[in-house]
């Protein structure tokens, strides 16, 4: 195996070993992290022992179980503090949640996925859950395709024309033709709409604007029935939420 193939796995690992503590919700032995992350024990040592040399993580000697520190928060504390859109976005977003009530997601279209930048749980009991970080098909996510309604016509085109449009549930649009048709409804509808596409029974409303030049999406998700008893309240308040973000000048 080459090098960069051997960094390309540490760096894997080493993210898996974050999460792994994320889901465990306390420390952890080196057995333990070899058994969560699937990776043999001299090659966690490897991992743990760089780690704590540069200060991520700390062993508590009693039991020899290892926690990381607080340094990994700090750097993404810093990093978020100069991310200028979503730092403007988010009290809008913010907003938006708390007058419907359900999840809004802020996200960005990379190719065949969206990602979401921050998400902001709504209040129900039952709702809709995700993280900032998360990643689901273009093709699925009601961001993914009011993204792509930015996009010329000669863009838009190839940009379907590269998307795997694998089916997840039956209501998945698999088909180029029928998916394109879809986006140009929401651009002149001036919303797009995901309907039990990725994950069955649940709803998304989203638009997407341009800020520095840069396509963003925010989103509302939830139970698809709740929706679309709100339907109307919700797309009032994602409209009044872009009217804020066409003020955003960052510029």
């Amino acid at each position: 195996m080459s090098s960069s193939q051997d960094q390309v796995k540490a760096a894997s690992r080493t993210l898996d070993l974050f999460e792994a503590f994320a889901a465990a919700g306390g420390p952890l032995s080196l057995t333990e992290i070899s058994q969560r992350i699937s990776v043999p024990i001299s090659s966690c040592h490897s991992i743990v022992r760089t780690l704590q040399i540069r200060g991520y993580v700390y062993v508590l000697e009693e039991r020899k179980r290892i926690y990381p520190t607080k340094r990994l928060l700090g750097i993404a504390q810093s990093i978020g503090r100069y991310d200028t859109a979503l730092e403007r976005l988010t009290p809008i977003v913010t907003q938006l949640a708390k007058t419907t009530g359900e999840t809004v997601i802020i996200g960005k279209m990379q190719g065949d996925i969206v990602i979401y930048l921050d998400v902001v749980p709504g209040s129900h009991t039952v709702r809709y859950t995700a993280s900032p970080g998360d990643t689901f098909p273009t093709h699925t996510s009601a961001l993914g395709k009011s993204t792509l309604s930015l996009l010329s016509e000669e863009a838009l085109d190839k940009a379907i024309g590269k998307l795997n449009l694998t089916q997840f549930t039956e209501a998945t649009i698999t088909d180029a033709k029928a998916f394109k048709e879809d986006i140009l409804a929401g651009r002149e509808a001036g919303y797009f709409l995901t309907r039990g596409e990725t994950v069955a029974d649940v709803m998304g409303i989203s638009i997407a604007r341009r800020i520095g030049g840069e396509p963003y999406a925010i989103g509302v998700a939830g139970p698809t029935s709740r929706l679309k008893e709100n339907f109307e309240a919700y797309l009032s308040a994602i409209k009044e939420s872009e009217k804020a973000i066409s003020l955003i000048d960052i510029s």
